[in-house]
């Protein structure tokens, strides 16, 4: 429980410290975000420091403000369901009259949907942000069914990167990009200690902390040694060999809250049959290249699979977490595309093409596209670009910074 006077002190000193907000630059998203539809909530969801808050802070002021609450703010580490009406009482006292409330982190409150839906009910435009997507799916399954419209948001786009550092596109910057990620505050200071601490955070706050894990070593190399293993299957068996962790179990659920905190992601072998995706092998890819490099020495120097990570990411924003797969028959394909129920594209990810593994990346491919029945295929190089027909396929050779600019 917090004390009413409390709140109303908190809410006045967090719209103070908003006077002096650093915008930064806006967002992609930031045009299809503008507003919330009438009676929908709108959930911001994603990784810690992402850039959720700064986002939702530029629809905000987009929108000509509204009534603002940070509830990880530690002078209201009390807050309970029971409070959010006095919490209505403070933001009116502190914003006057709106019908637009923004509130960073309010999943760590219970019940915090009931009082969402109190909201919509009363006509409120409401925005939230979150870094657990179970957290939410839980409650946004229940009370808010049909009521909310989540978006992920991710560290900066290439494009993004570009704007912040104000360079140009090429081969350069996108190198630049694979080495340094897309976290906003590493690319402002280029301080390693940034990410190893956000790592750290996620860990303690977004899983340990919430699922009262108790050997929290155990999770953090778990961990490690999956962003070790980015692009390749990997098998929640041979996990629990080689980590020790005494039941499967423990490796399956650890993988599961590695996701939920958007650490990691998980993408199934494609199949037609839902059943066989759901219980067939798995690739994992991390939400930035720049903390991947910063966490695996194995995967520091892989500069194929810092683009094929990039790639990933990139397709994950376009066509959403359910919509992109991985092909393995006789030979492997790094992705293929779902958009509305059929496939769409395949693709391969190759940071340089040569006479060594040409033969190798354009087979895998044109299997995928035979056995898909697609007539074009493409290939994301580093910096190179061409055009090749193969087996009446028709096969594109693209720059993946051209190809994020598309």
């Amino acid at each position: 429980m917090v004390l009413a006077s409390d709140l109303k002190d908190v809410a006045s000193s967090q719209k103070k410290e908003l006077e002096g907000f650093d915008y930064g630059i806006p967002r992609n998203q930031l045009e299809e975000l503008d507003s919330s539809p009438p009676r929908f909530a709108r959930i911001l969801v994603g990784v810690r420091r992402c850039g959720k808050s700064t986002l939702m802070q530029q629809i905000r002021r987009k929108n000509g403000g509204g009534k603002y609450f940070n509830f990880e703010d530690p002078r209201i580490s009390g807050f309970q369901a029971e409070d959010f009406q006095k919490l209505l009482g403070a933001l009116q006292d502190a914003y006057g009259e709106s019908n637009s409330y923004y509130f960073d982190e309010i999943q760590v409150v219970d019940r915090w949907e009931w009082f969402v839906r109190q909201l919509l009910d009363s006509k409120k435009q409401v925005t939230v942000t979150g870094s657990n997507a179970s957290l939410f799916g839980q409650k946004t399954g229940t009370k808010l069914t049909g009521r909310h419209l989540d978006t992920e948001v991710f560290p900066f786009s290439y494009k993004e990167m570009l704007g912040f550092y104000k360079e140009p596109a090429g081969g350069k910057s996108f190198g630049k990009y694979l080495e340094n990620g897309g976290f906003p505050e590493y690319l402002r200071t280029g301080r390693p200690e940034v990410l190893q601490r956000l790592f750290n955070d996620i860990l303690a706050r977004d899983i340990i902390a919430r699922r009262n894990i108790r050997n929290s070593a155990q999770l953090k190399e778990l961990a490690i040694a999956l962003v070790s293993n980015i692009g390749k299957e990997f098998s929640y068996h041979s996990l629990k060999k080689t980590l020790e962790i005494p039941a499967v179990q423990t490796v399956i659920d650890y993988a599961s809250f590695l996701q939920d905190s958007f650490l990691l992601f998980a993408i199934q072998k494609f199949d037609y049959s839902y059943k066989k995706r759901l219980i067939g092998p798995k690739k994992i890819y991390a939400v930035d290249t720049g903390l991947a490099k910063n966490l695996s020495a194995a995967f520091s120097e892989d500069r194929g699979k810092l683009l094929e990570n990039a790639a990933y990411l990139e397709l994950r924003k376009r066509h959403g977490q359910d919509s992109v797969f991985f092909y393995k028959g006789v030979k492997e394909c790094d992705f293929v595309v779902r958009e509305k129920n059929a496939l769409t594209q395949a693709i391969q990810v190759a940071y340089s093409l040569d006479s060594d593994n040409m033969k190798r990346e354009l087979d895998g491919l044109l299997e995928a596209l035979d056995k898909l029945k697609l007539n074009n295929g493409l290939i994301i190089t580093h910096d190179q670009e061409d055009e090749l027909n193969v087996n009446g396929k028709k096969i594109l050779v693209k720059p993946a910074w051209k190809w994020m600019l598309e």
